[in-house]
Order: structure tokens, then sequence, then C-alpha cells
């Protein structure tokens, strides 16, 4: 399936929920493409998992912004790929340096150069251990087995859409509390 036809099924997909996440960040390594970039040359000719360019497209064309978190140790090697496969000029932010965090300072930078809160963006990501420490962020993370694909995007989608509807209950319940009598904020009023 081509860049084309795949991002057109990713935006049918797309169009099947009411709430989108306002970014979208993805890891490089495994989830973008099928190599460690510390085991390539940057001199090589880089692919990617054969959906993944396409759901890209999807996201921007729907007005989503997308974002880059690597730990990878070879930025050089990750930067020279993103520009030899024409892609490096989509992304918002691009967080790509080894770290020990599982992510969470990546996160934090995203965050702070995007402004976009945490409980409104979806990660993918191979790795358990990032996705489990991302998510205590807020962020919904999904963990992709061969790539992200139509599967994946899918299953974002519809967890994001369930963690969104649960924030929102949070919020309406709170609401609720704080105008109820006795609570601290209905007696400063």
């Amino acid at each position: 399936m081509g860049d084309e036809m795949v991002k057109n099924e990713a935006m049918e997909i797309m169009g099947l929920f009411q709430v989108l996440p306002r970014l979208v960040v993805f890891d490089l390594d495994y989830t973008l493409w099928p190599f460690y970039c510390e085991c390539r040359s940057k001199n090589e000719k880089p692919s990617m998992y054969p959906q993944a360019k396409g759901i890209m497209h999807a996201f921007k064309d729907k007005g989503v912004n997308v974002a880059i978190a690597s730990r990878s140790p070879t930025p050089d090697v990750a930067n020279a790929f993103l520009q030899k496969l024409e892609i490096k000029s989509m992304f918002v932010a691009q967080e790509i340096f080894s770290s020990w965090t599982h992510k969470t300072e990546h996160f934090q930078k995203i965050n702070r150069k995007t402004a976009v809160p945490y409980n409104e963006m979806l990660f993918f990501d191979d790795e358990n251990r990032n996705i489990q420490a991302v998510s205590k962020m807020g962020v919904t993370s999904i963990l992709v087995g061969k790539g992200v694909n139509l599967g994946a995007l899918r299953q974002g989608l519809s967890e994001f859409v369930k963690n969104s509807a649960s924030v929102e209950k949070n919020k309406e319940q709170w609401r609720k509390f704080s105008k109820e009598p006795g609570s601290s904020k209905s007696d400063a009023q």
C-alpha cells in the first residue's frame, strides 16, 4: 500500500473520532524505521515502516502537529536520515538525544516548545519502559510491535478519546464540587 493510500485510509480512521490529539509524538528506532540509528552509517539510504509516512502526512493534513522523542545516541545519523527521507520539516519539535530518563526529559522539552498539555498528546514507541514513564505524565502512549501502522493508529486514537473523556469527566466533577456550599472555592465567593 503506497503512502497516498495509507494517508487516505488514516484520514478515514481519524474521521471516525470526534476528538484528535493536538500533538502526536513518534519515537524513531523500531517505530518509524526498522533499525537502530547507532548501527547504521549516515551515508546509507534509510527506509521507513511501510505505513509510517502516510500516517504522519494524514495527521498533518488534519491539522495535528507531529514531533519526535528519540533516545538515540547518534542524533547526527537520525537527523541525516530524517533529511534523506524528506520528513525533517514535518516536525514541530525534534528531541533526539541519549538519556536515562525514559523520555520524560524529551517530553518536558516538547511541552515547553509547543505549550501542548501532556493530556493532549499521543505517543508511539516500541519500548515498554518509555510507554510506562510517559503515560505517568498524562500522555496517551501506545506500544508498537512492528512500527507505526494503521492498527496502532486506530488503537492510539481510541485510547486518546477514552483518556480525554475521563479528563473531561474529572473537570466537570471538579466544577460541581467547587460550586457546592462548604467547598473552599464557593466559600470565598
